[in-house]
């Protein structure tokens, strides 16, 4: 995940030297462009196994945002010269795409992942940077691994109000989360996607799918979709979800040695507080370290963690279904 995680100061830098435009109506769908798809795909597969990302441009009308166009970002910079490189190269960019009369307006970033483990620290913090400067901003993930199976894996995603207030204070303690209510659930919303066309690139697919109902050679490449080996798939899934089991056990370890601590120095002070009395001073109070108070672990880990674990079991729960509606399909024939 280096190559996503040094893009956090280039994205806060150059999205610093836009504008930030508060729209009251937010966005209930994210309309792509059928090149802006093909873009994002041809991107991120030819740079499999890396994980790469790029930015988003569009503009957003009424209740969607319409993505029409977007550029990669360089995947090999020197951490040195990463910030200052990728800033400059994200405004010069779009420099020259409004000399050629092409939306330059940001309206978010994409990024690859692979089986969609990419609930990070790392996409967290940069997809808040974008929605402080702008208002409806949207991160598009693409999954390579889940696409070659069959479906098309392109979904995105937003960070909740909710979630917004808690990482701007970064108070991520119990109690907070439990004033507020906030759960794994809360800190990501999908927003459906819907790929668009042309009419001519629209006109141009029917003529396309009816050479290809002609080609009996590239027409029986259709039969692909009804590959029932999901072993692999399913394998890898659950491998990464055992994982996330363990990092959420690790999580849930450091709270209870920090519970363990907190009853320790309590008892230590009560103790210390009866055999003193009325003789202790505030200068004591202070300096004695019984009354300081032990700083809680932040519960951040561990609600990105769930999130995950929560992904994985959806996306198992979603190829399962469609494997088994194959399997149904093929019973059919028997």
């Amino acid at each position: 995940h280096s190559c996503v995680y040094q893009y956090h100061q280039q994205n806060k830098m150059a999205l610093n030297r836009q504008p930030a435009v508060d729209n009251v109506q937010k966005i209930d769908v994210v309309e792509l462009s059928g090149l802006v798809a093909l873009k994002i795909i041809k991107h991120c597969k030819e740079n499999l196994p890396e994980l790469v990302t790029g930015q988003l441009l569009g503009l957003d009308v009424e209740n969607a945002l319409e993505v029409t166009n977007c550029f990669p970002f360089p995947s090999r910079v020197d951490e040195e010269d990463a910030g200052d490189y990728g800033a400059e190269y994200q405004i010069e960019m779009m420099r020259c795409l409004r000399e050629v009369n092409v939306a330059h307006n940001t309206v978010g970033w994409y990024r690859s992942t692979y089986l969609g483990s990419f609930v990070d620290e790392s996409m967290i913090e940069t997809q808040y940077n974008y929605q402080v400067n702008i208002s409806n901003c949207v991160v598009v993930v693409y999954d390579p691994v889940r696409t070659a199976h069959g479906s098309l894996s392109l979904k995105a995603y937003r960070l909740t109000d909710a979630f917004m207030a808690l990482y701007r204070v970064q108070s991520f303690t119990q109690q907070s989360l439990s004033s507020s209510g906030l759960s794994f659930n809360d800190m990501l919303e999908e927003i459906p996607v819907r790929v668009t066309n042309s009419y001519l690139v629209n006109a141009f697919l029917w003529e396309l799918e009816d050479a290809v109902e002609q080609d009996d050679d590239f027409g029986s490449l259709e039969f692909d979709r009804l590959d029932l080996s999901s072993n692999t798939f399913l394998e890898k899934s659950l491998e990464f979800m055992i994982e996330c089991s363990d990092e959420l056990s690790q999580e849930q370890n450091k709270m209870q040695a920090y519970q363990r601590n907190v009853m320790r120095q309590e008892q230590h002070r009560a103790t210390y507080l009866q055999r003193r009395g009325d003789q202790i001073t505030d200068k004591e109070m202070q300096e004695n370290p019984l009354f300081k108070p032990i700083p809680q672990p932040s519960r951040l880990e561990s609600l990105l963690v769930t999130k995950q674990i929560d992904q994985y079991a959806n996306q198992v729960g979603e190829f399962a279904g469609q494997s088994m509606s194959k399997m149904q399909l093929f019973r059919g024939f028997n």
